[in-house]
């Protein structure tokens, strides 16, 4: 084993006024760094875990094209009434209509910070151009989960509708098996978290997202990182992200 690294104080906290104009030039510019991200993966990748350790970690605003329908709608916003029309009406808001709320909501939070994630946009090449025209992406972290390794996660997912509330019977099992650790009621697998359920949703996700994965692998920004549990791949992220940003 090896042995503990010794803490040490950095010179220039013990000697402020010999803190060089370089260092000074590379706080600064560490301070106002852009770190503007999108975090793309498959549904039961892990996505959820990773961006809460990625906000967590690098101070980022995180935020949704959900997030983005949501705060317009509450807001009152001139497209937030026209998307809740379609809703009200059963109807899915046209594509066109979520680019608009999307672009408009990243402008806002880009006013406020340029350290930001975005989660669950784009979903085509069409809206990565359109983002493109309004910003300029810093990095696009993709998480490359073999399907096998999803399908086998979910397959032991168990949930309590009636609150939410998730368990897996090999990571978190509840106390009693099949029980609810709070009601005592009973647990299920949803339908949609079965094998072929499971792989359908993996395949259309692929097919649509593929191409956008390949729009920002063309522009150099999308970095691939590969493994089958959330804990072995946010080191390697969160070294990568500190050794290119500066952060």
């Amino acid at each position: 084993t090896h042995a503990p690294r010794p803490t040490t104080t950095p010179y220039h906290a013990l000697h402020p006024r010999r803190m060089s104009r370089r260092f000074l030039r590379n706080l600064s510019a560490s301070a106002n760094a852009s770190l503007r991200c999108l975090i793309m993966g498959p549904p039961g990748g892990g996505k959820g875990t990773l961006s809460k350790r990625l906000v967590e970690r690098f101070e980022l605003m995180h935020f949704s094209s959900g997030d983005a329908l949501r705060g317009h709608i509450t807001n009152d916003t001139e497209l937030g009434r026209e998307a809740k029309g379609y809703m009200d009406a059963g109807q899915l808001v046209p594509d066109h209509l979520m680019v608009d709320m999307v672009l408009s909501h990243v402008g806002t939070v880009n006013e406020k910070t340029q350290k930001w994630l975005l989660d669950g946009f784009p979903r085509n090449v069409a809206q990565a151009e359109a983002l493109d025209q309004k910003f300029q992406l810093d990095l696009v972290i993709n998480l490359d989960i073999p399907h096998e390794e999803i399908v086998d996660r979910l397959r032991h997912r168990m949930v309590h509708l009636p609150s939410g509330r998730s368990y897996h019977a090999i990571w978190n099992p509840p106390k009693v098996e099949g029980k609810d650790d709070e009601t005592g009621e009973a647990l299920i697998v949803r339908d949609d978290d079965q094998p072929e359920a499971v792989r359908d949703r993996l395949n259309v996700y692929e097919a649509n997202t593929r191409p956008v994965l390949d729009h920002y692998m063309k522009k150099g920004i999308a970095v691939n990182f590969e493994g089958t549990e959330s804990n072995v791949i946010w080191p390697e992220m969160k070294d990568y992200i500190t050794e290119k940003f500066g952060v």
